[in-house]
């Protein structure tokens, strides 16, 4: 246990397992998202299954060296976390990705670790072993931090920062920082070696999150408003009404308004040169509508009565 003596690794030690433990938690709403779908919807088990095997790393090194219960707890509480999240990918993921995540478990979480713990144990003794375990720890825990490179040559690239989660990168920043200090206080170089390389990560995130959301905002300014305004064409149906009087419109008169019923017939649509597209190009069936059209200028003459011809309509 902590003693009176060792005050500051007290304090480092619990700050860095309270936010240690935020970020543990930060995919939780994800995985309720996946239970709640029963679908995992193209999410990767990756990091997940090496996040439980640094923790295992981190709780043999702490038992290793002793006099470490907070690198302990909060390492325990994230095997267990982690556990929960990669027992729901299985049971929701499709059988390819099941399948490579239980392999993946199988080989780094049970293979991997065991065979790193019999190598240090029965290869080294005493002061040495801890020594070689630790800086396996070291380039485990650098390869670790090294994960966001990815979303941030995406970054660059895209020069948008919708792919970084900046709320995650942050909370990494302050847990490299603590464990840091918890490692410098205990003069404990492979603690703090680690948390160097994340911290300096960590500034570079934020650095280029404020770079890039800057251009974001800049580029939305400058984007001019799109309007669009398309004219797409029917075929309509037009009923003629008998008429049995005399007056008929004059050919030169203003045209004839007649209340149409517009609708995809057969849900095909005629486009230039008598080529037919057949499709439901423009949704359900809409109507009545009024359409003006020229009582004389109607392929083959005025209509019948009782008769139904075909024109078309700019709606």
């Amino acid at each position: 246990m902590f003693t009176v003596h060792h005050p500051w690794v007290f304090a480092f030690g619990l700050l860095g397992n309270v936010i240690s433990f935020m970020v543990f938690l930060a995919p939780l709403p994800t995985f309720i998202r996946v239970y709640k779908k029963k679908s995992t919807e193209g999410f990767q088990s990756l990091p997940y299954v090496v996040a439980i095997f640094s923790a295992m790393l981190w709780i043999y090194y702490a038992l290793l060296k002793g006099n470490s219960v907070l690198l302990i707890t909060i390492n325990v509480a994230g095997v267990i976390i982690e556990t929960i999240y990669v027992a729901i990918y299985i049971t929701y993921a499709p059988r390819q990705p099941r399948i490579s995540t239980l392999k993946l478990l199988l080989l780094m979480d049970f293979c991997g670790f065991g065979a790193i713990v019999l190598f240090c144990h029965y290869l080294f003794h005493g002061e040495i072993r801890l020594q070689v375990y630790g800086w396996i720890c070291v380039v485990i825990s650098i390869s670790v931090f090294a994960a966001p490179l990815s979303v941030m040559r995406t970054v660059v690239r895209t020069k948008s920062v919708e792919y970084m989660p900046v709320n995650l990168s942050f909370c990494l920043l302050l847990t490299a920082t603590v464990w840091f200090f918890y490692g410098f206080v205990q003069k404990d170089m492979y603690i703090a070696l680690p948390n160097v390389v994340g911290f300096l990560l960590g500034v570079a995130q934020m650095v280029i999150y404020a770079i890039y959301r800057k251009h974001d905002k800049q580029a939305k300014k400058q984007k001019l408003p799109e309007f669009a305004s398309p004219i797409k064409q029917e075929i309509v149906e037009i009923q003629s009404i008998p008429n049995k009087t005399e007056d008929v419109i004059p050919p030169h008169e203003e045209p004839l308004e007649i209340e149409v019923v517009i609708g995809n017939k057969d849900n095909t649509i005629v486009g230039g040169d008598d080529e037919e597209v057949v499709g439901d190009l423009y949704g359900p069936p809409q109507g009545p509508a009024v359409c003006s059209v020229d009582a004389e200028k109607i392929s083959g003459g005025p209509a019948g009565p009782a008769s139904v011809q075909l024109v078309q309509c700019a709606v």
